[in-house]
């Protein structure tokens, strides 16, 4: 009789087993060839590109370009400039100068409203080149604060003072502040030196390829007069306007 129930239970381990098994190879997760393993399932989530230090050109293999405004100015003749911008359909980057963007922090709310990005373009809009380390440093953190007191954040984008491009200290400095990428350009009809509408929107149109980075000024009116014939003739090329994080993607 003993012997008798130790096989039952022998039999029942060996059937509850055999029972696991078929479950276990049954299972979702396994595939029908045991020797093919499982594919994890892939992330959908955007992965953003690594830039270098420094960058003056968006990709080549796109019709678009990124038009930039360096941010200070008789705030009629910004708000001008931003309602050219919304009647053309364009987005754009606007690096503010800090005292600028404290003195008139509802303008830099319509920048993000109007669906254009905020970035950094120094406090005092001084030469940076000519500074040292700690005083480039200071000029970029502060302007970041001004930036972040409009947009709870300090942005993407730092564009140097008064030079096109940055130098090592400069770049040292921006890194220090939270901007890995300094934003500089390809394209600049020198806008600021007022040589008219049409002046500009042709030394743009010429030199502008998918890609390219476009320097321009606000507070000028030229360079409001500019906008319409500008964004028309870039359509003309097959160009459309973005934002530079647009442009890089």
């Amino acid at each position: 009789m003993q012997r008798r129930d130790a096989l039952r239970a022998v039999t029942a381990v060996a059937l509850g087993a055999v029972a696991a098994c078929d479950g276990a190879e049954q299972s979702p997760l396994r595939t029908a060839d045991p020797s093919t393993p499982a594919v994890a399932p892939r992330s959908t989530a955007p992965v953003a590109p690594t830039l270098p230090d420094e960058v003056r050109h968006g990709p080549r293999d796109r019709s678009r370009i990124a038009l930039t405004f360096h941010g200070q100015g008789d705030p009629r003749l910004v708000t001008g400039l931003l309602d050219q911008l919304r009647h053309g359909g364009a987005h754009a980057t606007i690096l503010a100068v800090g005292t600028w963007l404290t003195a008139n922090p509802a303008l830099g709310r319509r920048v993000l409203a109007d669906g254009h990005e905020l970035g950094n373009h120094t406090q005092h809009h001084a030469d940076i080149k000519t500074m040292k380390p700690q005083l480039a440093y200071a000029e970029i953190s502060a302007c970041a604060e001004a930036v972040r007191s409009v947009t709870g954040s300090i942005g993407r984008w730092f564009r140097p003072s008064q030079t096109q491009y940055a130098t090592p200290t400069i770049k040292s400095a921006a890194r220090r502040a939270g901007y890995p990428t300094c934003l500089s350009y390809d394209v600049d009809p020198r806008d600021f030196t007022d040589p008219g509408p049409s002046a500009i929107v042709s030394a743009t149109l010429a030199a502008a390829r998918p890609g390219s980075i476009v320097s321009l000024h606000c507070g000028h009116q030229g360079t409001v007069a500019a906008i319409a014939p500008l964004l028309a003739g870039l359509r003309t090329r097959g160009l459309h306007a973005v934002t530079a994080s647009e442009l890089f993607g």
